[in-house]
């Protein structure tokens, strides 16, 4: 009988609910922007259609829908403070409203989290969202993603030491 195939403890772990949360709401948040859809038709959407479902083919991860809420009401709700620390962040003359789409998505969840969820560490925060960005992207836009979001955290006065408790 032949052995059987080792295990990667990194594929083979259950999937990261706050992790899938995140990338569905960086979807949602893109079609907010680009589709014009309301908060409200947005969350159902997702909710019945997307988080932890197949379609067309790809299988979405189970996500936490209450944190996939969490993040997308909170970006909704909180904007106006979120855009300007994001510009703040980006290199001059590159505002928020000028960055791609799914960028500015990335962006505005991630800036969400550091400046409004005290009770997650920072970097996981931004590790997360860094992911993210590279399941879009295959060029340097993790990189630009890791930079705006450690000067979003630092201007806020988030602790980036390995601890990431708030300071």
């Amino acid at each position: 009988m032949a052995d059987a195939p080792k295990r990667d403890p990194q594929t083979d772990r259950p999937a990261n609910q706050r992790g899938a949360a995140r990338l569905a709401a960086v979807q949602a948040l893109y079609q907010m922007d680009v589709g014009r859809a309301t908060l409200e038709d947005t969350l159902a959407q997702f909710g019945a259609f997307h988080l932890g479902r197949e379609i067309e083919g790809e299988q979405y991860l189970p996500a936490d829908a209450d944190f996939f809420r969490q993040i997308v009401t909170g970006v909704a709700k909180h904007q106006l403070a979120i855009d300007p620390a994001v510009d703040r962040a980006l290199a001059e003359g590159w505002p928020v409203e000028r960055v791609d789409a799914t960028l500015r998505a990335i962006l505005r969840a991630a800036a969400f989290e550091l400046l409004r969820r005290k009770d997650i560490p920072p970097r996981v925060v931004i590790t997360e969202y860094v992911d993210v960005a590279k399941a879009f992207y295959e060029d340097d836009a993790s990189g630009l993603v890791n930079a705006a979001l450690d000067a979003i955290a630092r201007e806020a006065g988030v602790d980036l030491t390995e601890s990431g408790k708030p300071s």
